[in-house]
């Protein structure tokens, strides 16, 4: 917005805009914190019960954080604007769940996130074309437009969900978040995507590190589903918006893995009445921390490390492909 307001540089706009980022999100979770709801603790959680009392729902904060600072200082335009209000439309549903003192249903928030997941669909092929890039290999197809709708919906939805199961360990889930888009932050500009929804990313990034400032361990307050769904949706249109979404798979595997053989194994017993991974306690941070032992703070820079390793990696790839 500022941008429209004078002949300014976008660069010196956009270095502003980082540091507001940053110090707005400090502050504003400094002042409001005593305002959020307190959490009740998770009753099968692996040390669910050391939560309890913790102001929970942060993420309101640090999205409407975000979101202010992409509007003043973002080359915004209508798809952008749109994006933002899914980004704050996943944000309500997770803090109004947060709030509740009986949590909503697992099918009401998973079809709030189906309606969600196909407004993406429709507005990104309205804007954006149905060709995907697969850098891996270098080459690009076009997907039929059905097709492309379908996969974007089952991206958004799973992401959303895995992301939210991956958020039970102080930082976890927000580091492997910025971790995720700043690997796809890279491999755009590497490809020479040029689109100003990048700027967004480093926004966002800088705003999940404001709330990292307070939620490393041991935790002062917790994102709750009001930052852990939004952080979701904000990977998927990443994916999206690199052209090459099939690289959410390598990027997010930490996410997709910790949080989505959870969902993969209850579907599987729900549905099928197929017990898998019996030995396997899910969400695998929970595993990991009751059955071999690690601490939060292993959890958090382990699981970092090796999506670092995979991002790295597929970096390179990216660029040898070139």
């Amino acid at each position: 917005m500022i941008n429209y307001l004078g002949n300014f540089d976008f660069s010196v706009v956009a270095f502003i805009g980082v540091l507001f980022a940053f110090a707005a999100t400090c502050m504003a979770i400094a002042k409001l914190n005593p305002l959020l709801p307190k959490d009740l603790g998770r009753q099968f959680a692996h040390d669910g019960s050391l939560s309890a009392g913790k102001p929970r729902g942060a993420g309101i904060i640090f999205i409407f954080v975000f979101v202010i600072t992409a509007l003043l200082f973002s080359q915004i335009n209508m798809e952008i604007a749109i994006y933002l209000c899914l980004v704050t439309i996943e944000m309500f549903t997770g803090f109004f769940d947060d709030a509740s003192e009986k949590p909503w249903g697992e099918f009401i928030k998973g079809f709030l996130d189906l309606i969600v997941a196909v407004v993406v669909a429709l507005v990104y092929l309205h804007y954006n074309t149905n060709e995907i890039t697969l850098a891996f290999f270098g080459t690009s197809i076009v997907i039929p437009p059905v097709l492309f709708a379908l996969l974007t919906i089952i991206l958004v939805w799973a992401s959303i969900n895995v992301t939210n199961c991956s958020d039970g360990v102080d930082g976890l889930s927000g580091t492997l978040t910025i971790i995720s888009i700043m690997t796809f932050f890279v491999i755009d500009n590497l490809l020479g995507v040029d689109d100003p929804f990048n700027y967004c990313i480093l926004l966002f990034a800088v705003c999940l590190l404001g709330y990292l400032w307070y939620n490393a361990t041991p935790s002062k307050l917790l994102m709750g589903d009001a930052g852990s769904r939004a952080m979701g949706i904000f990977i998927a249109i990443v994916a999206l918006k690199s052209g090459s979404p099939l690289m959410f798979l390598p990027i997010a595997a930490l996410l997709i893995v910790d949080g989505g053989l959870g969902l993969i194994k209850v579907s599987l017993i729900r549905v099928f009445k197929i017990h898998i991974l019996k030995d396997v306690r899910t969400p695998i941070h929970d595993h990991v921390r009751k059955n071999l032992g690690w601490s939060n703070a292993q959890v958090v820079f382990r699981f970092a490390i090796i999506q670092i390793v995979i991002s790295l990696a597929t970096v390179y790839l990216v660029m040898i492909r070139l």
